[in-house]
C-alpha cells in the first residue's frame, strides 16, 4: 500500500510540489503518491492530516505557522523560527521540520557570492531565510508595511524597517518573501521604493515560482537578473523528500530523480 504525502496551502492550486515528488517516488521505485490539499483553515491542518492518512505533508502559505503548533515534535531550527513546511508522521507523532530555508541557501549558492540583502516581508519564510541566511554570515535587512510583523526580527537583532521612512542602500540581493503578485498584480512594496532598492542590487530573488510576477518583471525594466523560486521549491523538497522517506537515498541520489521535473 503506497504512502499519502501532500502540500497544503491556500491557494494550493498551482503547486507543482506533486509533479517533483511523484517523479522522485516513480524513479526511485518508493511506494508514495503524493497529491495536494487546498486547507482553508489552517487551524484545521492537524486534523485533516490525521484524518485523511497522510505519512506526511508540505505546508506552503498561509499555514507554516499553523503548522508548527500543530507538530508534536519540531526541529530545532524550525522551532527557533517558529514555521514549519514539513510534518512527517512518525511512532504516532508529528514531526516538525524547515526545509525552506536550507533549500533557498543551496539554490542562492548557485548564483553568485551574496554578503547582503534585503528581505521583504515579515511572515513565517522571512524569519526562516532572515535567520539561517545571517547564520550563513549574510547580513540580512528586514522590510515589511507594517511595524506589527517586525516586532520579532527587531528582537532578534536584525535591521528592520517600515515602508514609511524606508531609506534604500546597497544590497547583493533583494528577496520578496510576500505573496504579493501570487494570484495578483501586486507589488511586495512601494514601486518607488522597490525601485530605489532593487537599482542597488545585483539581482532580484522571488520565492513565487511558475509566473513570472509584477516584481520579476520590474527587475527586468531595470535590466536586474533575477531568479523566481523554482530552484529553492526543487532544493527545499530535496530535503523534505529525504524526510519523507526516513533518509532512505542521499541528497545527491533525490536531486538526480527530482531534477527533470524542472524541465516540465
Amino acid at each position: 500500500m503506497k504512502e499519502l504525502f501532500a502540500v497544503f496551502g491556500n491557494p494550493v492550486h498551482h503547486s507543482k510540489s506533486p509533479l517533483m515528488h511523484n517523479l522522485a517516488f516513480q524513479t526511485l521505485g518508493y511506494e508514495g503518491c503524493y497529491t495536494r490539499w487546498l486547507l482553508e483553515n489552517g487551524e484545521e491542518l492537524r486534523e485533516t492530516f490525521f484524518a485523511l492518512g497522510f505519512k506526511g505533508i508540505n505546508i506552503t502559505v498561509p499555514h507554516k505557522e499553523h503548522a508548527f503548533e500543530a507538530a508534536d515534535i519540531v526541529e530545532d531550527f524550525a522551532a527557533e523560527v517558529r514555521a514549519v513546511n514539513t510534518l512527517v508522521l512518525k511512532n504516532g507523532n508529528l514531526y516538525g521540520y524547515n526545509t525552506d530555508a536550507p533549500g533557498f541557501y543551496r539554490a542562492l549558492t548557485q548564483l553568485g557570492e551574496v554578503k547582503t540583502a534585503l528581505i521583504m516581508g515579515a511572515g513565517g519564510t522571512a524569519r526562516a531565510l532572515s535567520l539561517f541566511l545571517r547564520g550563513k554570515g549574510i547580513d540580512i535587512e528586514v522590510v515589511n508595511r507594517s511595524a506589527g510583523r517586525l516586532e520579532w526580527f527587531e528582537k532578534e537583532g536584525f535591521v528592520c524597517h517600515t515602508w514609511e521612512g524606508f531609506e534604500a542602500k546597497r544590497h547583493d540581493a533583494v528577496i520578496n518573501t510576500t505573496s504579493a503578485g501570487l494570484t495578483d498584480d501586486a507589488l511586495p512594496m512601494p514601486k518607488e521604493l522597490l525601485d530605489k532598492a532593487m537599482g542597488q542590487a545585483s539581482y532580484a530573488v522571488d520565492v513565487i515560482y511558475g509566473k513570472e510576477t509584477p516584481f520579476l518583471k520590474e527587475a527586468k525594466k531595470l535590466g536586474l537578473p533575477h531568479f523566481d523560486g523554482s530552484e529553492m521549491l526543487l532544493q527545499q523538497g530535496i530535503i523534505a523528500f529525504d524526510y519523507f522517506t526516513d533518509h532512505c537515498f542521499d541528497l545527491e541520489t533525490i536531486e538526480k530523480a527530482m531534477r527533470p521535473f524542472s524541465h516540465l
